[in-house]
């Protein structure tokens, strides 16, 4: 290996130098390195610091480039932009390179050999982390308010969240329920997420302590019947966030399956009929800044809209082009969604 490095380092300095590091972590592997170890060979061989920090299994080791060790920093703060591995595929970062990426060749290869080996090193002597969200049963018992205090946090261990940690809960339209740990907060397991995928309506519970999750999931149902599916009959946003509603959250409770419409929303859904994109046009409207931003949003020339609207006004019975008759629009489309989405 180290005379086919240097032949490859005469020709192609960096594949030479890759080998070499793929070289050293095997050595590293072979005999049974430990965590300082590994994050120490990244350090050195980049001649940046290297920061590891798995929160579940509460391991936090940071080194220099001169090989010393000086724990007690967390994650980067968001948007460090610091070239990063994930120990698991799909999960979030956990070994950093400190200071602004890119990456060079050198740098990915250290960051993907040393995060492989350290996923081995934690396995073997702490064992998996089970994914959150994974045992749905365990979800379902850790969102149950119902549920004794000390059974939801057994569930919530099995899930891999820290009872110390924060989450939020996510409702989706026509699944399961799921959890999302939150990174970077004390005691959060850092686990992989459960993010949306942005295909299905999705309402988000706001970040809770664990033992709170089934006050958000309650609040991300709520979220729920306020999303759309994002279609041209159904326009609105898929994804709807509990602690930004304000007031639409006391608009929601106020609104069951038994509530009768009010004209307003009658007088919407009299106005849907009448043309495919009256919807996505009001939608528009009832969003954009101006106008102009809603023609622009929907791609077709202002005077376009400006005929739509003079349409749609003389079917709704109110000017949608002040902002009292916007927000009267806004709720009127709030209240349909809320109709449609009754649980």
């Amino acid at each position: 290996m180290k005379e086919l490095a240097g032949r490859l380092e005469a020709l192609d300095p960096d594949a030479g130098a890759a080998l070499q590091v793929i070289a050293y972590y095997d050595r590293l592997v072979e005999g049974r390195a430990g965590l300082e170890a590994l994050v120490r060979g990244a350090a050195v061989l980049t001649g940046r610091p290297a920061r590891l920090v798995d929160e579940t299994r509460r391991v936090r080791i940071r080194v220099d480039p001169g090989g010393r060790r000086a724990d007690g920093a967390g994650p980067p703060p968001a948007g460090a932009g610091w070239p990063s591995a994930p120990l698991e595929a799909g999960g979030p970062p956990a070994l950093w390179l400190e200071g602004p990426g890119p990456a060079g060749v050198v740098e990915a290869m250290v960051l993907e050999r040393a995060s492989t080996a350290i996923r081995a090193v934690l396995e073997r002597t702490r064992g998996k982390v089970p994914a959150a969200g994974h045992d749905q049963a365990m979800v379902e018992t850790v969102l149950d308010p119902a549920a004794p205090a000390v059974a939801r946090l057994r569930a919530a261990r099995r899930l891999g969240l820290d009872p110390r940690g924060r989450a939020r809960a996510l409702a989706m339209a026509g699944g399961v329920p799921a959890i999302e740990p939150v990174p970077g907060t004390a005691g959060s397991t850092g686990g992989r997420a459960a993010a949306p995928d942005g295909t299905r309506r999705t309402g988000i519970g706001p970040e809770v302590p664990v033992l709170d999750l089934p006050v958000s999931h309650r609040e991300a149902l709520t979220a729920l019947r306020l999303t759309a599916e994002g279609t041209e009959r159904d326009p609105g946003p898929r994804v709807v966030h509990a602690d930004r509603l304000g007031g639409l959250a006391v608009l929601a409770a106020a609104v069951g399956p038994d509530t009768e419409p009010v004209p307003d929303v009658r007088a919407l859904e009299r106005a849907a009929a009448s043309a495919p994109w009256m919807l996505a046009v009001l939608d528009a409207v009832a969003s954009a800044r101006s106008l102009r931003g809603a023609a622009e949003e929907m791609a077709i020339h202002h005077s376009t809209l400006q005929d739509r609207l003079a349409h749609a006004e003389s079917l709704l019975g109110w000017s949608v082009h002040e902002p009292q008759g916007r927000l009267r629009l806004q709720l009127a489309l709030a209240l349909r969604r809320l109709h449609r989405n009754t649980s």
